[in-house]
């Protein structure tokens, strides 16, 4: 059996483009790790993200040899947070917290992620993949949107959600601002990136 969560979770990963729309986001376990600034300038933040990718692949290794079953890497996704919300409609980078993101499929289990990091660390020893670790999460209500675009075109759209969309819907921020990246800015150009815009909301 071959796992691939765009597929099996597809209303989480479909959204429109140009509308806030509403859906309830289950548990899902994630490889996760931390770091904080501009990630367009801070080295730590591409380490980060490498090291993910190679944990993933051991994950998925270590998976598929106590399974026998496979699965898809899923997509680069990130968490990101301020001391000061106005910080992502203004872009402010160097003031962000983020936790890059890569999602799994619910029958991995804790002893395969420890297999696989183990690997990775063995692997690639100058990446900080001491650092990946496994995180479970609920957002439960969210609002979100297909962005497609340069990353730095995000900031109206955001304005858009917490001036409008989630004062009309008389909702407040219930969990981090969440994005989910199905584009390669590697080899898309940027107006062509796609990209989910997620926020966890709660009434107000």
């Amino acid at each position: 059996m071959r796992y691939d969560l765009k597929r099996d979770l597809g209303a989480l990963y479909k959204p429109p483009t140009g509308r806030f729309v509403e859906v309830d986001v289950p548990e899902i376990h994630y490889l996760a790790i931390d770091g904080h600034g501009d990630p367009n300038t801070v080295p730590a933040y591409r380490d980060a993200v490498e090291a993910l990718y190679v944990s993933a692949y051991q994950v998925r290794a270590a998976f598929k040899k106590r399974t026998g079953s496979d699965f898809v890497v899923g997509p680069l996704e990130g968490l990101w947070s301020s001391e000061n919300p106005a910080t992502f409609v203004e872009g402010t980078k160097s003031e962000w917290d983020w936790t890059m993101l890569i999602p799994l499929p619910s029958p991995v289990d804790a002893e395969d992620v420890a297999t696989g990091i183990a690997a990775a660390s063995v692997k690639k020893p100058s990446l900080p993949i001491d650092q990946v670790r496994l995180i479970a999460m609920t957002e439960g209500r969210s609002l979100q949107t297909m962005h497609i675009g340069s990353y730095d075109d995000e900031a109206p759209v955001l304005a858009r959600l917490h001036h409008e969309v989630m004062p009309d819907l008389g909702v407040t921020w219930n969990g981090r601002h969440h994005e989910i990246y199905l584009g390669d800015p590697r080899r898309a150009a940027p107006e062509k990136l796609k990209t989910i815009l997620r926020q966890p909301v709660a009434s107000a």
